[in-house]
């Protein structure tokens, strides 16, 4: 469990009833725990221009603003450099965005913000994977009881 420093914070009024909206919109968190997921993914965001957090099934993640999350951009260059092992950097990032459909720069910023949060990303990826497996045996189940 990490280190909890108490930082005494004043929010103004606007912020402080978005802030209490925002945890009644999201059961189990706390004002606390709220205010801290939320710091977090601005400083990110103020570190990492191009990169903003969304819900999904899987919990909030970082997305680029005008594109996928960023692991799946991670996942799509990571799969490219195994295949094409002696692809050239450009080659490499080219051949990603032909692919994807997302620009090179924009595979810049979320390969500069894997660097920053590898564990985060990575997390991602390998829950991605669960998932998809598990959909592909239940499918695989199903086709085969339904093929007699």
């Amino acid at each position: 469990m990490s280190r909890r420093i108490p930082t005494p914070v004043r929010f103004e009024a606007a912020v402080a009833e978005r802030l209490s909206s925002f945890v009644a919109a999201n059961p189990g968190m706390s004002l606390s725990s709220a205010a801290n997921r939320l710091v977090d993914e601005a400083l990110r965001m103020s570190e990492h221009p191009g990169i903003a957090f969304r819900p999904g099934p899987t919990g909030r993640r970082a997305g680029l603003v005008a594109g996928p999350d960023v692991w799946e951009v991670v996942r799509a260059v990571k799969s490219t450099r195994a295949h094409e092992p002696d692809l050239a950097e450009d080659d490499l990032l080219t051949m990603v965005a032909d692919s994807t459909g997302v620009p090179v720069r924009l595979i810049h910023v979320a390969v500069r913000y894997w660097a920053s949060y590898p564990d985060d990303i990575n997390a991602e990826i390998t829950a991605a994977r669960a998932a998809e497996d598990a959909a592909e045996d239940a499918w695989r189940r199903e086709r085969q009881l339904l093929a007699g």
